[in-house]
């Protein structure tokens, strides 16, 4: 499991995953108990996919002399309707980016999908079910329904985001310093908590055709 060796579960959630009672990630973030061990989304996701958004060289000068740290901001996704994001600061860049792979999938949340472009109607849960918008600092991202074959009209924090979300189709509209990496990101993610927490009814599931995470996951 990730060089991590014999997995000896510290929470209840892994508990219940290590005995099998818990076999979906679905499952393991609708229970209501919290997420805090890496290895849970590496046993209910392992076809999880991670990508480096921003490495940031930290400099401090103190008494003994000038200390460096990394700032490291990692996204990861399966493609298929779990995203999360994470960061840590550290001395060296590859365990860094190591303890924010895991902090990305202590954050993990599971996103709706569909197809909530009034130009397309495929029916496909290719986009957007609705319009969402995220905040973060002076950022703020909308995140607009597309129709099919529009791609991901968006910049490169964000297409990197959506992607490992499982989306193809989506415009974006930005307002804010989005040249700072680590704030855009951070509302792009906020943008897709939104459409975690909206519930929706069985006929506007249906209507649009909103997949919630994977199938069977």
């Amino acid at each position: 499991m990730n060089g991590r060796g014999e997995w000896v579960p510290k929470t209840r959630l892994g508990e219940l995953v290590k005995k099998g009672e818990i076999t979906t990630i679905g499952q393991a973030l609708r229970s209501g108990l919290p997420l805090r061990e890496a290895e849970i989304v590496d046993i209910l996701l392992p076809d999880m996919e991670d990508e480096v958004l921003d490495v940031n060289m930290v400099q401090r000068m103190t008494d003994s002399g000038r200390r460096v740290k990394f700032s490291i901001t990692v996204a990861v996704g399966n493609r298929d309707g779990y995203i999360g994001l994470g960061q840590f600061k550290g001395k060296e860049v590859g365990p860094s980016i190591r303890k924010a792979i895991d902090n990305a999938k202590l954050n993990l949340v599971e996103v709706k999908r569909g197809c909530g472009s009034w130009e397309c109607g495929c029916g496909t849960p290719h986009s957007l079910p609705y319009q969402v918008t995220g905040k973060s600092s002076s950022v703020q991202v909308t995140l607009k329904p597309a129709p099919r074959g529009t791609s991901l009209a968006t910049g490169k924090v964000a297409k990197s985001i959506l992607r490992l979300a499982g989306f193809t189709d989506v415009w974006a509209y930005t307002r804010g310093q989005t040249r700072t990496t680590v704030n855009y990101a951070k509302a792009v993610y906020n943008a897709l908590e939104q459409l975690s927490a909206v519930r929706v009814k069985d006929g506007q599931k249906t209507a649009f055709n909103i997949q919630e995470g994977s199938v069977g996951v």
